[in-house]
């Protein structure tokens, strides 16, 4: 009988960051997914519009893709800090189920409500539409705004 010295197997790097990235993923992939199809009913349909929010130094700026609604379909409000956008995109037609190939376009009512980094200005807010994007502008509070402190030699 011969003794052979023990060799660890060579596998393949093994990464448990790779596993939380890829469930990460997966999570976000079905958040992100419609919900159709989950054995509720085929009229359920939802859908919210893509957004960012980012400010500089006077404003706090909400960019949302609302394309293919009519102004008067959308509503704005600020309340406690928090702003909510809501509106419905309508259908342009009736689709026949047979003949429709893809269909991949929400239609129907949306509410999102993101909470402000900062204080706002309520009373000067402004809101423009234009090529489908939807632009809120929110004129940060006069405590809100950095301040340049002036240092005295004493």
């Amino acid at each position: 009988m011969k003794l052979m010295r023990f060799q660890r197997p060579k596998v393949a790097s093994w990464s448990p960051v790779d596993h939380f990235e890829s469930l990460r993923n997966e999570i976000n992939r079905l958040f992100e997914a419609p919900l159709t199809g989950w054995g509720g009913s085929e009229d359920f349909n939802t859908w919210a519009p893509a957004l960012d929010l980012y400010e500089d130094k006077d404003n706090l700026v909400v960019t949302a893709e609302v394309a293919g609604m009519k102004k008067e379909d959308i509503d704005i409000s600020l309340h406690d800090g928090n702003l909510t956008l809501a509106g419905e995109r309508k259908a342009e037609k009736a689709y026949d189920e047979k003949g429709t190939q893809r269909a991949e376009r929400f239609f129907g009512r949306f509410q999102r409500t993101i909470s402000l980094p900062k204080a706002v200005d309520a009373n000067n807010v402004k809101a423009t539409y234009k090529d489908g994007v939807l632009t809120v502008t929110l004129p940060k509070a006069e405590e809100a705004k950095p301040r340049q402190i002036q240092v005295n030699v004493g």
